[in-house]
Parts: C-alpha cells; structure tokens; sequence
C-alpha cells in the first residue's frame, strides 16, 4: 500500500488493483447490500436472460476502483467524494478484474484531484467512470 499528499500528484500517474471474482465474493456482497438479484445468485435463471449464466453484481466491480482510490493513489486518508459509472460488460465467476484509475486534473485550491476509472476483464473495458477525491495536503 502506498500514499500520496496532494503536493506529491501529477496528471497522468496511474495505479491499479487485480481481483478474481469468487463465488464467495458475490455471495458475501449479496448479503452486505442486500442485493439477491437471481441474475447473480441462481444458474437456472441467469441461463434465461440475455447473460446465458450468472454475472457478477456491476457496484462489485465498481468497489475495486474503491481499493486502488484508498489504498494505493491516492491511497490512505483520501476521501471519495464522487464517481460516475457506466456499465459495458458483464463480469463472471472466475473472471479476473483489473481497476485501474489515473490522475487526469488536479485542482490545488481545493486539493482535490479527477481521476479516469476503469475495470478491465483480459483487457476489454467493462466497467468506466470518473471519480472526485480529496486529498490531504502534506502541510
């Protein structure tokens, strides 16, 4: 894990975080956001909708760009003001998730800093967005 004061930012750093979907993991944020959707929870039904098997829930995908935001850049003390999302693909069990964000403005009067977000899936968008933090000045 690794932190960065405002003063420390640059347009154009980047980090990233890599995540493998688990049946566990779908299951365990269905029971924390209550969210029982059978798209994600039941086989049988996710074969009859468009997805052809069970997807993983997007706002899962979406809290890893949470962990790269809050633990690596701008990492410890950040605080998530805004993100902005669009869902383009479905994401499976077993499927390796890469949430990556970069630094794309910085506003030093405010200290905070715009970042591009993206999830990845062997290299194909799935999810993308854009996120507000704030982050703390060395001084």
């Amino acid at each position: 894990m690794s932190s960065y004061f405002f003063e420390d930012l640059e347009v154009g750093m980047q980090d990233s975080h890599e995540k493998v979907v688990s049946e566990g993991d779908i299951a365990n944020f269905a029971e924390v956001s209550g969210d029982f959707n059978p798209v994600h929870m039941d086989e049988d039904y996710a074969v009859g909708t468009f997805f052809k098997s069970r997807i993983a829930h997007g706002m899962l995908t979406a809290s890893f760009i949470s962990t790269v935001l809050g633990t690596k850049l701008p990492g410890h003390g950040s605080i998530y003001l805004s993100q902005t999302l669009r869902f383009l693909a479905p994401v499976r069990i077993g499927d390796t998730v890469k949430a990556l964000a970069r630094v794309v403005s910085l506003d030093m009067a405010r200290r905070r800093a715009q970042f591009a977000c993206f999830c990845e899936v062997n290299g194909k968008i799935v999810v993308e967005g854009e996120a507000t933090v704030f982050v703390p000045s060395r001084t």
